[in-house]
């Protein structure tokens, strides 16, 4: 059998599915355009019902550079999605994120990075004590986040204030790098590309030109199940999951379904690297702040985001999980129950039937983190650029992966050989199987 033909599927393979694009431009030219005109749509409803000054001017921006986007498209056939994606990314992320961190325009998570970076320069701990906190009725005294994503806030505390110095600034660097990472990883295809288009989108572009602090914990989640992909490089999978894990308590979910997708399909030896790994980081990084503070560490990322403590969250969206906990004592127990219910069935079915590959445990996780935004008792619309953000870097690296190999040259190609004289023995068959099965794989 030659090269060319084993490059070919197998009988009874799958046809490519329609949406197995490995590159955007591989995307139809309609369907570019319908897309753009729908950011512009959402961009512009936005700001016209919010009551936030930095989502008004985000809409405004973003709305007009989604619309030329898609008029680029539409009209220019050969450079149009290189054309659009330049205009989104400058006018929907880059412009106003730059305005609004000159201005101070920014969601309260912006403030609270910048306090806690403040703290632990001043104090060796990012958090609010016992009394600040007692004698506090204000939410954006507590800091919900771990030490690491303080770092992003060090930048103005040592270098003074500037739209440079702003968290969203390094946060947005840092999701474009590691994302960028975890897609060539993964085996996709065109990464500038893919990166700009997904940054572009109102998904990230949204999220960092306000915030942003859920951004650089999704791509190092990515990037983590990325090294996990095909030969597993635990010890870096480990770093990365650390690395996500020390910044933000969402990410702890990725650990447990990477260490289980592990053990059942590269066994205990490289779960343990991993796991053990990440947990030195997170070691690393909150040990020593939780041994100067451990009543701050919990009652700041435990308490606070589970609506125990006596000022609430400003995390309101009205989701299942929020309207039950505003209901009273007894709607936030249940509150409570139902998402330590959620968490029990995940658990069980990591038990009972356990992912053998990527794909699987990162919808397993996709499908645990939206249960958990959806039951927790203060929550928001924003957590959920996680199970999203997941979703898109996992097909993108699947069509990637699924795209065909360029053509080999047949004049390069080698000949086939003569088939042998007698029957092979048992040993040559499985042989020949397994160099069809390496090449189809």
């Amino acid at each position: 059998m030659s090269m060319l033909t084993l490059r070919q599927a197998p009988p009874g393979c799958p046809a490519p599915r329609p949406v197995d694009w490995p590159s955007p431009t591989a995307i139809p030219r309609p369907l570019l355009t319908v897309a753009f005109a729908g950011s512009a749509a959402f961009a512009v409803a936005l700001a016209m019902v919010t009551v936030w000054q930095a989502h008004r001017l985000w809409g405004i921006f973003a709305g007009c550079s989604y619309l030329l986007a898609a008029m680029a498209v539409l009209v220019w056939k050969s450079r149009g999605l290189d054309a659009a994606l330049v205009i989104s990314v400058t006018g929907a992320l880059a412009a106003p994120m730059w305005l609004m961190a000159g201005h101070r325009l920014q969601q309260p998570e912006v403030q609270v990075i910048d306090h806690s970076a403040a703290m632990l320069v001043q104090r060796g701990t990012p958090y609010p004590g016992p009394a600040m906190i007692a004698a506090t009725h204000n939410p954006n005294i507590f800091d919900p986040y771990l030490p690491a994503l303080t770092a992003f806030g060090m930048p103005r505390v040592l270098l003074g204030f500037s739209a440079a110095t702003d968290p969203r600034i390094w946060f947005g660097a840092g999701f474009v790098v590691v994302f960028a990472a975890a897609l060539a990883v993964a085996g996709a295809r065109d990464v500038v590309r893919w990166t700009a288009l997904v940054t572009a989108s109102p998904l990230i572009a949204f999220s960092l030109a306000v915030g942003g602090t859920d951004v650089p914990v999704l791509a190092c989640l990515c990037l983590g199940f990325a090294l996990l992909w095909r030969r597993p490089r635990t010890m870096l999978a480990g770093l990365a999951l650390g690395a996500a894990a020390a910044m933000k308590a969402t990410a702890w979910p990725a650990l447990l379904v990477a260490a289980v997708l592990l053990v059942a399909r590269d066994g205990r030896r490289a779960a343990v690297s991993t796991t053990a790994t990440a947990l030195v980081i997170v070691a690393a990084v909150v040990g020593p702040v939780a041994a100067l503070g451990p009543r701050s560490l919990v009652k700041n990322t435990i308490a606070f985001p589970l609506g125990l403590t006596h000022v609430k969250s400003n995390a309101v969206s009205p989701l299942p999980g929020r309207l039950l906990a505003e209901t009273g004592y007894t709607g936030h127990l249940i509150a409570v129950a139902l998402l330590a219910l959620a968490g029990l069935a995940v658990i069980a079915s990591l038990a009972f039937r356990p992912p053998r590959s990527v794909r699987a445990a990162t919808w397993r996780l996709i499908i645990a983190l939206t249960a958990m935004f959806v039951l927790a008792p203060a929550t928001r619309f924003g957590y959920f650029v996680y199970p999203l953000g997941l979703f898109a870097w996992l097909e993108v690296s699947r069509m990637g992966q699924a795209a065909p190999a360029a053509p080999a040259d047949p004049a390069a190609a080698p000949a086939e050989p003569a088939e042998p004289r007698g029957p092979p023995g048992p040993g040559v068959a499985r042989s020949a199987n397994s160099a069809r099965q390496e090449a189809y794989q």
